[in-house]
């Protein structure tokens, strides 16, 4: 029997000494839930699908990798990555490779 499980996401970059902010030019885009059969690892197949997003966008836009976090929360979106399921962090080449 599957059981369907709410996953909140949000999607941010850094901001020097202020911290994060929410990404992009329509940070609505990068925040949101999704929802998916309950599994063991059901934060990183979110955190994955997310990524892959970004990933597109970047390709299909010619735009160089971004350094973001991507921040997956079970059930609603907490107050930041101290109580969250999962936090990934995308970081681009410094070398430029």
């Amino acid at each position: 029997m599957s059981v369907e499980k709410d996953w909140a996401y949000r999607v941010e970059e850094p901001h020097g000494s202020e911290g994060w902010r929410p990404y992009g030019e329509r940070p609505e885009r990068w925040h949101g839930t999704i929802t998916t059969d309950a599994e063991e690892k059901a934060a990183e197949y979110v955190a994955a699908l997310v990524v892959t997003d970004l990933v597109s966008e970047w390709d299909l836009r010619g735009i160089a990798r971004k350094h973001v976090r991507v921040t997956v929360w079970e059930d609603e979106e907490g107050t930041g990555p101290e109580d969250a399921a999962l936090t990934i962090e995308i970081r681009p080449h410094m070398d430029g490779v």
